[in-house]
């Protein structure tokens, strides 16, 4: 007979949750199936060390790690991911293990910067030319004449006539949704047959009483960015195009994994697509949603339409529909774009008859957020050469102008979010995003995500890349990524792996010390090739060369904070004058932003994609070349760099 036992999760917000567990099996299993967050960007391998907790009563079964030093694992700390249930337990679950949820941070579209000029600009532009010249709502104010002996046409059929009247339609140009023709009776007769309806593209959705102050019911959308990572939305008024509330959080599903590719093993397991999308909608967009329309004093009935872009993998996952063919060759997902879906089909919260509208992916590993940021970023529509970058835990670009459009994905893997770095994190509050190393003392300076007085807590993305690359210039390691020089922050720990001091564990926030080890190092020169030979494989197969780019537009989350300077100098990208590198943020939910208030621009979206050629690069012959000689500070080919 297989043992149980009682597991209690004590969460560092002050959270408690019970669960039970068979013998033998991991905390990490537990705790998924608990519904605590528990971080594990390699999806349990032991690869990432980010899912350490702290066993306070009981015991399990499990070895040191070389993610936990001695003292770590005497005072009783192990990684969720290996360790094995053989009793009753009380786990500690620590704030760092929880970050993903707590503390994601994206860009803020109400602060400045870059992100909201582009996000700005975009909108505006949508909102006076011809994108907006076709509304597709219309709110009508009616007041007819209740039936009569002489009168008794039937409710639905009087409403629809005093409709078309209003609109100067023939009758049969209306139809009516099932949930609006659910309230009619009571509505007609409450009010005394003067009503308010609600008309999308010739079917009236939703009856209410005139007697509303503004408009019927306000009429309001929502455009949402699905990241592997983070989760975005706005909630916008349909009848001004302007935003009312803007909201992020982190992907629930990321306890599954940080990429896309352990997303797609756990939905092959048995429930797994059900677990997968319960967590992206139960706990991310339901709430998420919820929370932006409690901001702005909207209800979520208000929401009568949704347009969402992101990965394809993540648009199956959404759906409820099973994609692990996407990463089994030759990678074929189960659609590309889906039509004809609500609010009935999904369960955000919103009104039933709201209409959902996809961004089209054009590869498996080319997504609708790719397609919607490719239309915000306007590179379509120019003549000049652009590159457009989306790096985030995936790496998309597209390479072209409004002649032709060539996309790619590179495998960088989840480095650029601080996936399998020893010390790497997101980029949260505790986070190092820039560095610099004096290169006679090996001294670090650096810079704090935060409040004045955070103390560091790990290395994101643009921290790492800093990092790296003062390293290489300062002669501490060499063009292999290795160690070059001895000194007093250069040390090998006990699992023969040599490590860059940046931090000492009592200056920081868990009181860990703070690394880049050579296998960190190894990791992201691995991630960095990726990206940089993805670019000369398309630059390759049209026959151009890298100076012939004339603009480099970068999105995504690590966009905003990279050092274009140093990003060249360890050769993750091409050597060109910093001034034709430009950050656009969040174009993903920009692009969708676009797709829901205009039918135009969803149209326009769809063309890009159609028209969009996608690059399978594993599929190219000379690719691992070009990838081989990347893995290296800056390449094998120096004179791509002077």
């Amino acid at each position: 007979m297989t043992r149980s036992f009682s597991i209690t999760f004590e969460l560092d917000d002050g959270r408690v949750v019970g669960e039970g567990a068979s013998m033998g099996e991991t905390l990490l299993n537990v705790a998924r199936r608990a519904g605590v967050p528990i971080d594990a960007p390699c999806a349990g391998n032991g690869a990432c060390g980010k899912c350490r907790v702290l066993i306070k009563g009981g015991e399990v079964k499990c070895g040191q790690d070389r993610h936990l030093s001695k003292n770590d694992f005497d005072a009783g700390y192990r990684l969720s991911c290996i360790s094995e249930v053989v009793e009753d337990l009380i786990v500690f679950v620590p704030q760092s293990a929880l970050a993903w949820q707590n503390q994601i941070r994206v860009a803020d579209f109400s602060s400045g910067g870059g992100a909201l000029e582009s996000f700005e600009a975009m909108k505006n532009a949508l909102l006076s030319d011809e994108y907006m010249a076709d509304p597709m709502f219309a709110e009508l104010e009616l007041d007819m004449c209740p039936p009569s002996p002489d009168d008794a046409m039937a409710d639905r059929e009087r409403l629809i006539a005093a409709s078309a009247e209003a609109l100067g339609v023939d009758n049969d140009c209306i139809s009516f949704s099932l949930y609006a023709l659910r309230k009619l009776p009571q509505i007609l007769r409450e009010k005394d047959f003067r009503v308010s309806v609600l008309v999308r593209k010739g079917m009236i959705i939703d009856v209410c009483g005139s007697d509303v102050s503004g408009s019927a019911h306000g009429i309001f959308g929502v455009a949402v960015d699905i990241g592997t990572t983070t989760v975005s939305a706005a909630l916008v008024d349909m009848g001004t195009g302007e935003i009312a509330a803007m909201g992020s959080a982190g992907n629930a599903q990321i306890r599954f994994g940080a990429d896309v590719i352990t997303r797609l093993i756990e939905g092959s397991r048995p429930g797994g697509v059900s677990r997968l999308r319960e967590a992206l909608v139960d706990e991310c967009l339901c709430p998420l949603i919820a929370g932006i329309c409690e901001k702005a004093g909207v209800e979520p009935e208000q929401i009568y339409r949704t347009a969402v872009a992101g990965n394809t993998t993540m648009m199956h996952l959404f759906l409820g529909v099973y994609g692990n063919n996407i990463r089994l060759e030759p990678y074929v997902p189960a659609f590309f774009s889906a039509f004809g879906i609500s609010e009935r089909d999904l369960g955000l919260g919103i009104h039933p008859d709201s209409d959902i509208i996809l961004a089209p992916s054009v590869g498996s590993y080319v997504g609708g957020d790719i397609t919607a940021g490719v239309f915000a970023s306007g590179i379509a529509e120019k003549e000049s050469m652009s590159l457009f970058i989306d790096l985030g835990t995936n790496g998309e670009l597209v390479f072209g102008n409004s002649d032709f459009l060539m996309a790619c994905a590179c495998s960088a893997g989840p480095a650029f979010e601080g996936g399998e770095i020893a010390c790497g994190m997101r980029a949260t509050d505790g986070a190092i995003t820039a560095v610099t190393i004096d290169a006679e003392t090996m001294e670090p300076t650096y810079d704090v995500i935060g409040d004045d007085g955070q103390l560091p807590a790990g290395l994101c993305g643009s921290g790492l890349i800093d990092i790296i690359s003062e390293l290489f210039r300062a002669g501490i390691i060499n063009a292999k990524g290795k160690f070059a020089r001895e000194g007093e922050r250069i040390r090998a720990d006990e699992w023969g792996l040599t490590r860059y001091t940046v931090m000492e564990g009592d200056k920081t926030l868990d009181g860990g010390e703070i690394y880049i080890s050579d296998a960190d190092i190894d990791n992201f020169i691995r991630a960095k090739g990726s990206v940089f030979s993805a670019v000369m494989t398309m630059l390759n197969s049209v026959g151009m060369e890298p100076e012939m780019i004339e603009n480099v537009y970068l999105a995504g989350g690590i966009g905003s904070g990279i050092n274009i300077g140093n990003a060249i100098a360890i050769g993750m990208l091409p050597k060109l004058p910093e001034e034709h590198y430009h950050y656009i943020g969040n174009t993903s939910l920009s692009g969708a932003y676009a797709m829901l208030v205009s039918d135009k621009a969803r149209d326009r979206i769809n063309e890009i994609a159609n028209g969009m050629t996608y690059l399978e690069l594993s599929s190219v012959p000379g690719y691992m070349d070009e990838f081989i000689a990347a893995c290296f500070l800056p390449h094998t080919d120096a004179s791509l760099f002077e």
